[in-house]
């Protein structure tokens, strides 16, 4: 019999058929638990040693479910949620210059990225993203509304040569950007990262500065690069060399540098993007819905490039679904690769997890579930008829589930959703909001 005395008090201990850590070798723990205290994991061992081991204050038992790290979207525009669906099947510029920036410049304003935002980061947990990294307008709002929510965010310093309701220039661009690092600097869910939209969008001398605020506030630096075709060519006629060369002239390529889509690469490019150790970000749904290209992912992680995921905006999307887009990554790299080894499904599932982490500088302390980091964890209901019967829980995450069988999320060991119910967010509001907002846009 169980001495209840001499057991340890924690505040969490969840019980599971499966856990997948995503740490070395790939195990997946059968009949296993995880341990939590003060936000933190004390422990993973085996479920009977854990009932004997520890006396939990909340204690969850979640039989046929899988329990993971929680994703990592690595790039997004997150309030674009509410331009969801409303300039489809059209190619990166003409949706830019033609639809999404002169709706922007008429409705953009502190209260559409609030709005958005609660919107987005809803779905994200819904679909068990812990943490995503964040590239829009007004970033103190989106990181109030993270925080407030308790989901983990890299908010984006966002600097364009030209304005926005945001800002009027470079100049008030960093201005602003420097006063939301210094409210959120020592924040333990909010981090920043200075976010030059992209080459075509930022002349040299604010991407020179970026990279001197880079040095000095020891944060990333996230930018869209090498997206398309047209960028790569306008960047030769526009510089004289291509767009990663440019930033590499002006000291950009480095382990800070987050790169997104990078779906136009020659070898040597490739070479240089190892050899420099930036992060690349694989959004594989909005380069394909925008005909953008395709990331080369089997090349790069054979060159040692580390390469994450991340689901892009709504607005391109048209979701932020990371079970989907991790699936769809898995796939794709295969075809183009033509090799059906590429991007198996743990390497497929690291890129969702581990790897932003990596790239956001924060995988010390979350983005895989070992003792000592944080408690981001999802929990997945393989008990379903799409993923059963569960022959390695490990490949029917990636391959067969869907955001739909995610029943339980925590940040930092505080359950943000239990049993597909969310806790932080008031999901009516959030969706009766997103009708009024419907009808001022089609207005």
């Amino acid at each position: 019999m169980t001495d209840i005395f001499s057991q340890q008090p924690i505040d969490t201990l969840i019980t599971c058929d499966w856990i997948i850590p995503v740490t070395a070798g790939d195990p997946v723990l059968e009949q296993h638990a995880i341990a939590v205290h003060q936000g933190k994991i004390v422990d993973v061992l085996a479920t009977a040693d854990a009932l004997q081991t520890y006396s939990a204050k909340h204690l969850h038992k979640l039989p046929q479910h899988a329990l993971i790290p929680g994703f990592i979207n690595a790039h997004t525009h997150s309030a674009m949620n509410l331009f969801r669906g409303m300039s489809d099947d059209l190619a990166l510029m003409d949706w830019l210059n033609n639809h999404i920036w002169p709706a922007e410049a008429k409705w953009l304003s502190k209260d559409f990225v609030a709005d958005g935002s609660r919107l987005a980061i809803a779905e994200m947990i819904k679909g068990g993203i812990t943490c995503f990294n964040d590239m829009y307008f007004f970033p103190n709002v989106t990181a109030r509304i993270a925080s407030e929510t308790g989901i983990r965010a890299t908010v984006g310093l966002i600097v364009f040569d030209f304005p926005s309701a945001w800002g009027e220039g470079p100049d008030d661009y960093f201005q602003k950007g420097l006063s939301v690092h210094a409210e959120f600097r020592n924040h333990p869910l909010i981090q920043t990262a200075l976010a030059p939209h992209a080459p075509y969008t930022v002349s040299d001398a604010p991407l020179s500065r970026v990279r001197m605020l880079a040095d000095e506030l020891d944060i990333p630096v996230h930018i869209h690069l090498h997206e398309t075709n047209d960028e790569v060519q306008g960047s030769l006629r526009d510089h004289g060399e291509r767009p990663m060369a440019r930033l590499q002239r002006l000291g950009l390529l480095n382990s800070q540098l987050i790169a997104v889509h990078m779906t136009q690469l020659t070898d040597d490019e490739i070479e240089l993007a190892a050899a420099s150790g930036i992060h690349v970000v694989h959004c594989p749904q909005s380069n394909l819905k925008l005909a953008s290209g395709f990331t080369p992912v089997g090349r790069l992680q054979r060159a040692g490039v580390n390469v994450c995921i991340g689901t892009d905006g709504a607005a391109s999307n048209n979701d932020l679904d990371m079970l989907d887009e991790m699936r769809t990554a898995a796939t794709l790299a295969k075809a183009v690769d033509n090799n059906a080894r590429t991007l198996p499904a743990a390497d497929a599932l690291r890129a969702a997890t581990i790897n932003g982490a990596k790239a956001l500088g924060i995988d010390s302390f979350t983005g895989s579930l070992q003792i000592g980091k944080s408690a981001d964890m999802v929990a997945i209901d393989l008990h379903n008829l799409r993923t059963q019967p569960v022959h390695h829980a490990l490949s029917q995450v990636v391959y067969a589930a869907s955001s739909s069988q995610v029943s339980d999320v925590w940040v930092n060991g505080k359950q943000l959703l239990a049993n597909h119910r969310l806790l932080t967010l008031d999901e009516d509001a959030i969706l009766e909001n997103s009708r009024e907002w419907l009808k001022k846009i089609q207005n």
